[in-house]
């Protein structure tokens, strides 16, 4: 080929390349996709982790990559990516073995998929689809849920609580804890606009939500997180006088709740059974498991407090801290149920201040107004609030919540802001 065509045929690829990368059959095909990760996730593991993968497929050709690396820099996007080469580099000084070691990089390497997220979306008008979609999937399985508490046959697949058809009563909750709080902002605007019909759907929606949690199946958890939640809405877009109401009505539901359903009267009670008989009964050793995790976790941390002892190493150390003298102290695990101390263990106050940091970079992001900074918002913080009793930015389940919701409501954010520059 001689070089006069090799000049003519260079701009010819570059302009297939940029008609290829601003195809809008590929921006949808994304949008779709991350849709479809939203509506599977309440129900599957597989299919959401399939779904992930072909989005990567149709959005990286449409990537502008110096603007992307721009982007990068910017600490919402480059945090998520420090934590997984933190991981990465920890597998060198780890005391795990080798399978922990590589099994411990997964929990950590489903961040990376924020800045795309976030990039996408800040291009994209469809963030409202994956909300609309997580919801919608959310409210059949609540349905779903009442039905196989009623009837268990009908149960789709063999989970450990009754009402719980799909994975288990811990996700469940934050996925109606998510959605009862991300649907509190519009109810709220529609009763502030007068319309009755759509303030009457939302409320209805929450109520089937928050009904099942008190009713049928709910963690601890989420329990906490509800009222932290309740505060954080009270603070953010409620006057004085509307934040008492809203107290007294939280109390007198409260009241109406403890006095009808003796399923959350038993949760609530069971703490103090599995604290006092945890050693005895391991079966029933849920409050007691955590302290004895913590302690542990505590003891290893502060044996290696700089950069902890590595990718994979949790188990290790339990292995080591176990004794004889009751099961639940010869008890051998990976997860501490503490994201702190799930970071501290493995890569010390290096990894401790790195997860911090995601947080608040994180938290500073949706401090705006509007329906998608409040979502954001209400899933960092539900986040930030469970991983004190659950190593739950890590947890498959919650911690795609947490990628997915802060990736899509960021990048609706970020567009949002860079329209009224």
């Amino acid at each position: 080929m001689s070089a006069d065509t090799t000049r003519l045929s260079a701009p010819a690829d570059q302009d297939r390349w940029q008609t290829w990368r601003k195809s809008p059959a590929l921006a949808r095909a994304a949008d779709v996709l991350v849709v479809l990760i939203a509506a599977s996730l309440p129900w599957s593991t597989t299919a959401p982790s399939i779904f992930v993968g072909l989005f990567l497929l149709a959005v990286t050709p449409t990537i502008d990559w110096p603007d992307y690396a721009r982007r990068l820099a910017r600490p919402a996007c480059a945090l998520p990516v420090a934590i997984l080469l933190l991981a990465l580099t920890g597998m060198l000084w780890s005391d795990g073995a080798w399978a922990d070691r590589l099994h411990a990089i997964k929990p950590a390497a489903k961040l990376v998929l924020i800045p795309p997220l976030l990039y996408h979306f800040s291009r994209s008008d469809r963030g409202a689809w994956v909300g609309l979609a997580f919801l919608v999937s959310c409210a059949v399985l609540a349905v779903v849920s009442w039905t196989v508490m009623l009837e268990p046959a009908w149960k789709l697949t063999a989970t450990a609580s009754p009402g719980v058809p799909v994975k288990n009563y811990i996700d469940q909750s934050q996925e109606f804890t998510l959605c009862a709080f991300a649907l509190a902002l519009p109810a709220l605007t529609f009763w502030r606009g007068e319309r009755a019909v759509a303030t009457a759907a939302c409320l209805a929606l929450i109520l089937l939500f928050v009904t099942n949690m008190v009713f049928v199946a709910s963690a601890r958890t989420a329990l906490l997180c509800i009222a932290v939640l309740l505060a954080l809405f009270a603070w953010k877009h409620l006057s004085r006088r509307a934040a008492l109401i809203l107290l007294a009505a939280t109390v007198a539901a409260t009241a109406l709740a403890w006095t009808t359903s003796s399923y959350l009267r038993q949760r609530i009670a069971d703490i103090a059974i599995e604290y006092r008989h945890g050693h005895e009964d391991i079966s029933r050793a849920s409050t007691a498991q955590r302290l004895t995790y913590w302690r542990k976790s505590l003891h290893a941390f502060a044996e290696a407090p700089l950069i902890g002892h590595g990718t994979g190493s949790i188990k290790r150390q339990f292995e080591r801290a176990a004794t004889a003298d009751s099961n639940l102290d010869a008890e051998i695990v990976s997860n501490p149920h503490n994201q702190t101390l799930n970071v501290a263990v493995q890569w010390g106050l290096l990894g401790v201040v790195l997860l911090y940091a995601l947080w608040i970079a994180h938290l500073r992001l949706f401090l705006g107004d509007g329906p998608a900074a409040w979502i954001g918002l209400v899933i960092v913080v539900q986040n930030i609030t469970s991983s004190l009793l659950n190593s739950h930015l890590f947890d498959f389940h919650e911690g795609w919540m947490y990628v997915l919701g802060v990736g899509v409501a960021g990048g609706t954010v970020l567009k949002g802001t860079a329209g009224q520059s």
